[in-house]
């Protein structure tokens, strides 16, 4: 039988734990997101953020530019808060409007302070294995594998996607985790053949319905990370249905990793208020 993986549950977990740390704290961590522009999913998204930064009890620094806003004002904006001893950490919410360049943004934020962990420092950090604030989705992931009590060490692990956001840290955070890592995506020559060598399977690939049961090695963990909006409603990189007595697990879309993303963001602010920055 297919266990589902109820990422709401271990993300309301993780979040409670924050709080309960955070009310020990004084002065309270705070979380700094800005916006920029009128996109209606990115203004979804910050507001379920903010809203999860409240319920934590830390403090909400929130930032909103309209969508004419220059690189120097949106610069300006980080770099204030980049000073502030009240933020400790700062989002910036991707996508930019497209004169925008997000990559010279990102890098204005501190390492010590980028909660997203997409800046060119913490990327070397985590390559290099050194202590600093990891991506939220990969970290939500390696959260998930754990509280099923997934073995990574020794497992082969293939992360299917190879984004800065999701497919590299993943990786990394894998092999970190002694797994044996194949990178692979749309383009990989006979995909099933390498996908089914997984006994960890993380699909990240942003294409709706990429992976389905000729994929999947049976018994092993499948982690969906993409999201889509369909007619059937949202839906995910993998055909969910097939997998039913293949897969020993399987995440959700929604309810799996996308809870996680939110939790592990609460995690990356409070370690961004309480330890020594990198």
């Amino acid at each position: 039988m297919t266990v589902t993986i109820d990422g709401k549950a271990v993300a309301q977990r993780v979040r409670a734990q924050v709080a309960a740390e955070v009310a020990a704290l004084d002065p309270k961590p705070g979380l700094a997101t800005v916006l920029v522009g009128d996109d209606p999913a990115s203004a979804v998204y910050v507001a379920s953020k903010r809203r999860a930064v409240r319920e934590a009890g830390m403090s909400d620094h929130h930032r909103s530019l309209p969508a004419t806003a220059t690189q120097a004002e949106v610069a300006a904006v980080l770099e204030e808060l980049a000073a502030d001893p009240a933020v400790h950490g700062i989002l910036l919410q991707l996508p930019l409007p497209a004169h925008l360049d997000p990559d010279a943004l990102i890098d204005r934020i501190p390492a010590a302070k980028d909660v997203d962990g997409l800046t060119t420092r913490s990327a070397g950090l985590l390559a290099r294995g050194e202590p600093g604030l990891r991506p939220c989705t990969p970290s939500g992931v390696i959260e998930l594998l754990e509280s099923q009590g997934v073995k990574t060490r020794g497992s082969r692990a293939v992360v299917v996607g190879r984004s800065a956001l999701v497919g590299h840290p993943m990786a990394e955070l894998l092999l970190q985790h002694d797994a044996t890592v194949t990178v692979a995506h749309k383009h990989t020559a006979d995909l099933a053949a390498v996908t089914r060598e997984a006994d960890i399977l993380v699909v990240a690939a942003g294409v709706h319905g990429l992976i389905g049961a000729e994929h999947v090695k049976p018994g092993a963990t499948v982690i969906d990370v993409g999201i889509h909006r369909t007619a059937d409603g949202l839906q995910g990189d993998v055909r969910r249905a097939e997998l039913d007595g293949v897969a020993a697990r399987v995440t959700p879309v929604p309810g799996g990793v996308g809870p996680m993303t939110i939790a592990m963001l609460m995690v990356n602010t409070l370690r961004a208020a309480t330890m020594d920055g990198p």
